[in-house]
């Protein structure tokens, strides 16, 4: 008996799994002894082969499962809300390593030679650019980080911008089970604390700075769910920087249990009570490699900090996450009205964390001077302007480039469409990432003007502009 793919319309056969900016995977909710909690989501389950049995001995008839993907975005911060796909550039069709990850990905997309209609093209087109989705970045993370690299100028109103005779940085560093995976040839936790450590001794010698971790203690196991959700210590309070002392706690933290996000960040707004925002400019970095496991409410335990009268301005870094961590993590970040970073490797956390260095000699310079105003460096945000914008080129040349040449090979060796689709496809390849380079150069002017104007009506104009499309999606 022969088995076939029956062709309906691709608008009958797409089936929703995920791709959506509101959609998130299922998160694994119950680690065990066997399996130490990941914090990170699962796969999302695919639908199983559907069969149409018929009463004779005909032919049996199998439709598979079709991938979708989401409508094509209509504003940078609608296309930073694209989960990522394949992200590792596919460079070309002759490469013996790449065909079969090529045939991997495309193996779920039908088979389009019986003349669809442009309504049906333009779907098939969103479920094959979901696979090479790149993981773009849109204005707001640039925008918080102009603004945080901007702390001591003189045209920010905001008392917590403002440089105070203290500097105090605080670590809360995740140290729950899922920092034991690898990222090439070292653990999450190994790159996380010898970049804490780079980052730490090269701050002024007369900051201060606070270690605090948490999900510390127990396992992944059920049984140790309630123990592991109340742990995070204070391993380093708040003092003067000594190398021995901070290395030897460092060296002792591992990986071990739950999530506990949002009891750690209360528990830093207790380390930080004395250290008031009228006398302290308090630094907080939140370093996660998950989501909170915890049944928590980290949002509303940062907001609670941000709102104090510690006034901390707080930076979130993502470390090695999955989209449902990330989500949350910037949600964590948004409540505070800090920034937030995601970083995939040791390198990526080391570059996140030394951002503070810039703030730290500027603050040790008008300290040593008693200056009440800073000179604006220009130099240095025209170069985090010119790296993030070619970051972002290069995901959206590659992400361009990828889709050309699968559409190319599904017509040449796959036979799967006829010379005209693969055509349209093509013109609207062309046309969506030319739409992707416009708004970047846009934004990118807009980001030139913070150096051209006054600071602060220069970030009232992007934030009202970009973030308008944020409520408005």
């Amino acid at each position: 008996m022969r088995i076939k793919l029956l062709y309906i319309p691709i608008m009958v056969l797409l089936v929703l799994v995920g791709c959506s900016k509101d959609g998130e995977p299922t998160v694994k909710d119950e680690p065990t002894a066997e399996n130490i909690e990941t914090d990170k989501s699962t796969d999302e389950t695919l639908d199983e082969e559907t069969a149409i049995d018929d009463d004779d001995d005909s032919e049996k008839v199998v439709v598979e499962d079709v991938i979708t993907g989401a409508s094509l975005p209509t504003s940078l911060t609608e296309l930073e809300g694209l989960l990522p796909g394949e992200t590792n550039y596919l460079s070309t069709l002759e490469t013996e390593g790449d065909l079969p990850k090529i045939d991997e990905l495309t193996a779920r997309l039908p088979n389009i030679k019986e003349n669809p209609t442009n309504e049906e093209l333009d779907k098939y087109y969103e479920a094959l650019l979901s696979l090479f989705q790149q993981d773009f970045n849109g204005p707001e993370d640039i925008i918080n980080k102009m603004k945080f690299d901007s702390i001591g100028n003189p045209d920010v109103e905001d008392p917590r911008m403002q440089f105070k005779e203290n500097l105090n940085v605080m670590v809360i560093l995740d140290a729950s089970g899922s920092m034991a995976n690898y990222i090439n040839d070292q653990t999450q936790m190994e790159a996380a604390k010898l970049a804490i450590k780079n980052f730490v001794q090269g701050l002024p010698k007369e900051a201060n700075v606070g270690l605090r971790i948490y999900g510390h203690k127990g396992t992944g196991s059920r049984a140790d769910k309630e123990m592991s959700c109340n742990s995070s210590d204070i391993v380093y309070p708040i003092d003067k920087y000594d190398a021995n002392s901070f290395n030897a706690i460092l060296d002792k933290v591992h990986p071990a249990g739950w999530t506990p996000t949002e009891f750690a960040l209360s528990e830093a707004e207790k380390d930080l009570a004395e250290f008031k925002g009228d006398k302290n400019t308090n630094i907080v970095y939140l370093v996660g490699d998950g989501i909170s496991t915890c049944d928590d409410d980290p949002a509303a335990a940062a907001k609670k900090l941000y709102e104090s009268d510690i006034t901390p301005i707080v930076n979130v870094i993502g470390f090695n996450v999955d989209d449902a961590a990330q989500k949350q993590l910037k949600e964590i970040a948004e409540a505070a009205e800090g920034s937030y970073q995601d970083v995939r490797d040791a390198q990526g956390l080391q570059d996140e964390l030394d951002q503070a260095h810039k703030i730290a000699e500027s603050w040790e310079q008008w300290k040593a001077s008693k200056e009440a105003s800073l000179e604006v460096d220009k130099i240095q945000k025209n170069l985090d302007v010119f790296v993030y914008h070619t970051d972002e080129f290069v995901k959206w040349v590659n992400e361009r480039q990828q889709v050309s040449l699968v559409l190319t090979y599904l017509l040449q060796e796959k036979e799967m469409m006829t010379g005209e689709s693969h055509d349209y496809l093509q013109e609207k390849n062309i046309s969506y990432h030319s739409w992707i380079e416009e708004e970047y150069d846009k934004l990118r002017e807009d980001l030139k003007a913070l150096n051209d104007s006054n600071f602060k009506e220069a970030i009232q104009t992007l934030e009202d502009k970009y973030k308008k499309s944020t409520s408005n999606p």
